[in-house]
């Protein structure tokens, strides 16, 4: 039986034991949460772990207060094909004490949850000019590493070895890379993406400073992934590189790869 599966069919407190070690120790902290309990410092429940008997995937969720329309920590995991891999299938990272930008949202007020052809352009420039990245509606809380060792430790309670993902945005395989992961599909796309964003290069030429395309972001990660979000590979119709394709990437637990296809990056 797959790691995720068995661990969903354990008794409800060994069970959530296990999955508590996904939540960084930084968000309890600043949050006043105490762990074991899983309560706020009202006293309210606001840690919740969800993962069905005999299903292959869990989730856990932390929030400030059990009211909050966002959660300031959220994981999903899953078994994937390789019995000793685990799937890292989305993490949200909230600071949720800072303004909230609705990209998520169509002006209409339908959600975009996980459909980013369709966009917010109010919305994504307000988060633009606050110092957000696509696919954000808050401010972070720079807990990567936290989080890299939290999945070392939660692989290494099941016996899983590695672990796999998708990088949504082109600014998540750049946070990625400087965690130790590498690529098992993407890395010729992104070394694609510095070439042609360097000075004389055919992504930077289509910088035409219009908001989403301002000629600075070729050197910054923040700003590359802004251009790619608007649309800047499908303009270049490069007929092998032609729209960005979320990056497969891996890391083995307790090791870290040396991949750097933007070096001279800067946020």
């Amino acid at each position: 039986m797959a790691k995720i599966t068995r661990l969903n069919s354990l008794p409800a407190r060994e069970r959530d034991e296990i999955y508590k070690l996904l939540i960084p120790g930084e968000v309890l902290k600043i949050f006043e949460i105490e762990m074991k309990t899983g309560r706020n410092r009202k006293g309210e429940p606001v840690i919740m772990v969800d993962c069905p008997d005999h299903q292959c995937e869990g989730s856990v969720e932390v929030k400030n207060d059990p009211r909050d329309q966002d959660p300031i920590f959220y994981i999903e995991v899953s078994d994937s094909m390789d019995l000793v891999q685990l799937r890292w299938d989305f993490i949200l990272i909230n600071d949720i004490r800072m303004p909230r930008y609705n990209t998520d949202i169509t002006q209409e007020g339908q959600s975009r949850w996980l459909k980013w052809t369709s966009r917010n352009i109010p919305e994504e420039l307000r988060a633009l000019q606050a110092g957000l990245a696509p696919g954000q509606v808050r401010q972070g809380l720079r807990l990567m590493d936290e989080v890299n060792q939290c999945l070392d430790r939660f692989c290494g309670s099941l016996g899983l070895k590695s672990i796999y993902m998708e990088a949504l945005f082109y600014h998540n395989a750049i946070a990625y890379e400087q965690h130790g992961f590498r690529y098992f599909e993407g890395e010729k796309l992104m070394r694609f993406i510095n070439h042609e964003f360097m000075p004389g290069g055919r992504l930077f030429k289509l910088l035409d400073d219009s908001p989403f395309r301002k000629r600075a972001f070729h050197n910054t990660v923040r700003g590359r992934s802004w251009a790619i979000h608007d649309g800047i590979l499908e303009d270049l119709a490069d007929p092998e590189f032609d729209s960005w394709e979320p990056a497969k990437m891996y890391k083995m637990i307790g090791k870290y790869f040396q991949v750097d296809t933007f070096p001279t990056a800067i946020y």
